[in-house]
């Protein structure tokens, strides 16, 4: 009998979306989440708390990337469950939850895996210069 390990604080039915809290462009899509997401499937954590680092540390995602001021965790983080999905795969999986007309971005999972994390990459390791960022998380704990 095969042990299914989950992430702690993570139950089989969760859905959590890591985020970095100091962006204004992840802030930004966290608030659209909590608009949009009316059947509240969707649990906002940053990768900075207590419990990002914990969940980024069971899936053996680097921890260590806020000592310096540059430095910026380079993509968003789904958790379904034991399951992780990251960069373009997480943004297409949760707008997919969404419902209409949020999931036809779904559509863009025909886009082959390595353009659409290549777009991807290029925004995320440019966000802070494009968008900015904040001295702390701004989103409330609840």
């Amino acid at each position: 009998m095969t042990v299914v390990k989950y992430p702690p604080n993570v139950g089989v039915s969760d859905c959590v979306i890591l985020f970095d809290g100091v962006c204004k462009l992840c802030n930004t899509w966290c608030q659209f989440i909590i608009k949009v997401d009316t059947q509240q499937r969707f649990k906002l954590c940053s990768v900075q708390s207590p419990e990002g680092q914990k969940i980024l540390n069971h899936f053996e995602m680097p921890t260590d990337h806020f000592e310096m001021p540059t430095d910026h965790f380079e993509t968003m983080l789904l958790v379904e469950g034991n399951q992780s999905f990251d960069k373009s795969d997480a943004f297409l999986n949760v707008v997919n939850k969404l419902g209409f007309p949020w999931r036809l971005l779904y559509l863009g999972k025909i886009i082959p895996k390595g353009i659409r994390n290549w777009l991807y990459d290029r925004i995320a390791l440019n966000r802070y210069y494009l968008f900015g960022k904040y001295d702390t998380c701004i989103l409330p704990n609840k």
